[in-house]
Order: structure tokens, then sequence, then C-alpha cells
């Protein structure tokens, strides 16, 4: 995970120019807040009069429920997310950038939140027990369940001793929600395995292609020495360690020495060919941005996403000039649920092995590297890094006053939600 954290810091690295293209937008604005302060109610919200944040604050102390950061959010944050609850969560978990639970109050009858294995059963529990009580209370009762470790309730009976036909419910409850439970984790398991295997094969295609570079630079060397044949052989050396890491990896985390050691590879592959050219070998400067099989870049190129804020990344000649001359450029595209697109939008599961590429460079240092959703958040807003995987994101809808809980209508079926979803969380809540 180190890449992944080197990244995280240049990410908060402000880039030249950058302060002209600072995202005000709410839920932007809202990360910049929490940064410094894990509650944030903002003025325009909806429920802001509703909300106490300091009482938030010390729950979360006394209950020792941190690192926790809950924002209380206008409709606006909503309409920001294309009219989804779940985006405005990870949108907000991303530009914060720190591992840790999420809860946010959005509009006057949204409540979502995101964290650790378990936040999205806290979530639910808070709005089906306190719903018709209205935002403090849904909060402070997710505070309190995510404190305890589970989906909330009293674990004593209505007379509170905790015994008798009292026990006997709660304990069949118990069992009825944990096998729930573990049919959950068990099909989220599932899914980030064929979302690994998915991750894998792409990688396997970087593998590809470096071995296939020097397969075809092979006869070129048998007749050189010196310098030239040199490079090759660290070329292949370094092939053959991303080859071996590759085989062994079993986890995203497993891919990152694979995308270094690629890295490594076609740097000496492009020393190796300099030197049979009689050129000098170029700088050893971080991979083109665009498509890290471009090899090492040769300068930085102003660069925004569609609908981001520009940001300077590394790019091989031809793309600096093609993002110059205001055409695309030549962008490394993935396989993602049957889907082609550029690997930096292709979701956190692909971050270890991204970061790979990248995190050997000045310590950090790399300026203005833009990884849209793969490390951050929508490329319509700020960019952070993702959660964790294996998330949970869960919550659902409330209407101040009201009293009806409701597993269905637009919280995907009632509860869960795979895919796409930092890993196979969960999404659920009721109306109150």
């Amino acid at each position: 995970m180190r890449a992944v954290l080197l990244l995280t810091a240049l990410l908060l690295v402000p880039t030249p120019g950058a302060s002209a293209q600072v995202a005000t937008g709410t839920i932007e604005r809202a990360a910049d807040e929490l940064r410094s302060d894990n509650v944030y109610v903002d003025p325009d919200a909806e429920l802001a009069d509703e909300v106490d944040a300091g009482e938030l604050r010390q729950r979360i102390t006394d209950r020792g429920a941190g690192p926790m950061y809950i924002a209380v959010l206008p409709q606006s944050a909503l309409d920001e997310a294309g009219g989804d609850p779940d985006t405005v969560i990870r949108q907000l978990a991303q530009a914060v950038g720190r591992n840790a639970t999420y809860a946010a109050v959005i509009g006057s009858s949204r409540f979502r939140a995101g964290g650790p294995s378990g936040t999205g059963d806290a979530g639910r529990a808070a709005v089906e027990a306190h719903g018709n009580e209205g935002a403090q209370a849904v909060l402070l009762a997710f505070i309190d369940n995510v404190a305890s470790g589970d989906a909330g309730g009293d674990p004593t009976g209505p007379d509170g001793d905790g015994g008798g036909t009292a026990a006997l419910l709660l304990l069949g409850a118990g069992a009825i929600g944990g096998g729930a439970l573990l049919v959950r984790r068990r099909r989220r398991r599932r899914e980030e395995a064929a979302e690994f295997a998915e991750v894998k094969e792409n990688a396997r295609d970087d593998l590809v292609a470096l071995g296939e570079d020097i397969r075809a630079l092979d006869l070129d060397v048998e007749l050189a020495s010196g310098e030239a044949k040199e490079a090759y052989g660290r070329a292949v050396d370094a092939y053959d360690r991303a080859d071996t890491a590759w085989e062994r990896a079993r986890r995203p985390e497993d891919l990152e020495p694979v995308a270094a050691a690629l890295e490594e590879g076609r740097y000496e592959m492009s020393v190796s060919k300099a030197m049979l050219n009689g050129q000098t070998p170029p700088e050893r400067r971080p991979p083109c941005f665009f498509d890290p099989r471009h090899g090492p870049s040769d300068r930085d190129v102003e660069w925004a996403p569609p609908g981001g804020a520009p940001r300077v990344v590394p790019a091989c000649e031809a793309d600096a000039q093609r993002v110059e001359r205001g055409e695309d450029p030549e962008a490394r595209e993935v396989m993602v649920g049957g889907q082609r697109m550029p690997y930096w939008n292709a979701g956190p599961m692909y971050a270890p092995f991204a970061g790979g590429f990248f995190g050997g460079f000045g310590g950090g240092l790399l300026p203005g590297l833009a990884m849209g959703t793969l490390l951050g958040s929508a490329l319509g807003g700020g960019w952070g890094v993702p959660v964790a995987y294996g998330d949970d994101f869960g919550g659902g809808d409330f209407d101040v006053g009201g009293g009806d809980f409701d597993m269905g209508g637009g919280d995907f079926g009632g509860g869960d939600f795979g895919g796409g979803d930092f890993g196979g969380g969960d999404f659920g809540g009721g109306d109150f």
C-alpha cells in the first residue's frame, strides 16, 4: 500500500496554477471542512437547525467510535451526484481521503453511511430504530452502533432485565440477522474475488506487452554489447520479477510490486533501445500517465478529464502533443464489468496496481497526478483516495416526522447492492 499512500500525499499537494481551479462544490467544500473537524453542518442544509454538531462530536469521543466523519448537506449535494445519495457518500469519503467511517444527512430525507465492514448494517439499523425521531437521533444511534460493532439494538428486553422471553426473542433475531449477514459477506467475497480476477487479468495484459517488447528486441541485442545489452538484461530481470509477483498475487495490494517491476522493465527497455540507436538514454521519469506501457514520460502536461479540473500529469511526447492539440490521449483502457474504460476510472481495486507505476518517484512528489475515480471521486468532483476495499455503504432515506420504514423504493431492492461500489458493499435503509 506504500504506493497508494504516496499517491495520496501527492494528490493533496497543490499544483502550479491550481489555486484558480479549486473545486467549490457542496461535497468538496464539506470534505475540506471535515479534514479539520470531524463533524460539519452546511449552513444551507435543510436540516442544519435540527442537528447539534457538538453533541455528535462528543458522542464520537465518548463512545470511541472514531475515526468518523459526519456531514449534514443540502439538496445541492445530491444534485451534484446526479441524484444518487450513494454517490454522495462515496465522493465525500474519497475527497476527504482518510480511512474512516463516514455518514451524511443529505437534503431533508436522505441518510447514507460508509466505512469498514458492518457500517452498512449500522446505518440501516439506526434508520429503522430511530427514523421517526429525526436526523439527530439517527446520527447518534449510528455512532453508538458503530462503536458497539453491531447493527444496533438494545441488549436488554423492554423491562431492562435482559432475560426471559425477551432474551429468547433476541437470540432468535440474532440468529436470523447473523445468517443474513453471513450470506451478504459470502456474496461480497464472491464479488470481490470476481473483481480481483478481472483486475489481475488486466494486469496480465501489461505483463504480456512487456514480454512481447523484450522478445522483439532479442535479436538486435544479441548482436550488441556493452550498456545496451546490460540494460536489456535488467529489463528481462524486471520482467521475471513481475511475472513471479503476478503469479503469487491473491489480493489487489499484491499487484503493486507487479506494476513497479513493469515500470522498471519498460525504462530499461527504453535505455537499451536508445543505446542500440546511438541515442542518449532517456531520463528516469515517471511513466506516461495516460498509458504506462508507453514507457517513461518526456514531460509534464496540463490535462483535464471530461468535467474535471485540470491537473499536471507526466506524459510521453506523443500524448503531450495530443493533449495540447485538444485531442484525446491514447489512454490505457481496461475491461470492467464487460466495458472498456480508462484505467483511472476503473475503481479503487485498481489503485495498488496503478500506484505501483508511480510510487517510486520523488517520495510521492509527482505533481498533480489525477487518478479520477480510481484514487478519488467522480471526475466532476475532487481528487481523493478510496476508503478501503470491501467497504460497506449503507443508510437510508428518511422523512422527518414520519414513521413508516420501507426497505424498498429506491434503496436497491431493500439493501443489497453489488459491483462497482468499493469492492461489493451493501446499501440499505428506509424512510422515516
